[in-house]
């Protein structure tokens, strides 16, 4: 029988390297908390596996660029923290934008929104922030269209009434984002609902 050190391995394998960060508590159907903890901290001594931050793991991809194992996917180690603790939690407003093509900045610090506390951490040897947020925008977590919303709180009524938003987001967004929006556009803020509405102008409100 398979030991649990090595049902762990497989299936963090079958995932592929890099492509999932997990924690003790993706694994508890193998063994007991004591059990998945050894056997984790066997993984990283044998270099079968990475801690990357408090009760976070990957198994690293090697970078040919780099000549070393590449960094930890951030998104999905935020995912696994979200998993861990119980909350949800988004790219704040400035990496939405940046990432939809509607500015150039970027953050100094791996940045996001949760309704959790608010918080900073090390991850892979990064800064991470986290910070609490109201339940009107975190309510968003999950759905195809909370990168826009969370881009046009960021951009603010202003900039949000700028045309090129409409036409960039109007161009860029699939079908799938752009009736996400339709079908929730209440729950945007109110000064943002007409620019929502131009976005998906010719797609169906409802699925």
């Amino acid at each position: 029988m398979a030991s649990v050190a090595d049902r762990i391995t497989q299936r963090v394998a079958e995932r592929g390297p890099g492509a999932w960060v997990c924690t003790p508590g993706d694994f508890l159907s193998l063994g007991s908390r004591d059990a998945v903890d050894q056997a984790l901290s066997r993984l990283v001594k044998a270099g079968k596996l990475r801690r990357i931050g408090h009760g976070l793991y990957d198994m690293p991809r090697f970078s040919g660029v780099l000549n070393r194992p590449a960094p930890a996917d951030m998104d999905a180690a935020v995912s696994a923290l979200a998993r861990r603790d119980g909350v949800r939690i988004m790219p704040d407003g400035l990496v939405a934008a940046n990432r939809l093509g509607l500015t150039n900045a970027v953050p100094a610090k791996a940045s996001y929104i949760t309704d959790g506390p608010s918080r900073t951490l090390k991850i892979d040897g990064r800064t991470v922030r986290l910070r609490h947020r109201r339940p009107r925008i975190m309510q968003w977590a999950g759905r195809p269209a909370a990168p826009v919303v969370q881009a046009l709180e960021w951009l603010g009524p202003d900039a949000a009434s700028d045309v090129q938003v409409a036409a960039t987001l109007k161009r860029r967004l699939p079908d799938e984002v752009k009736h996400d929006l339709g079908r929730n556009i209440n729950d945007v803020p109110g000064w943002a609902v007409p620019l929502a509405r131009s976005i998906v102008s010719g797609q169906a409100a409802t699925a």
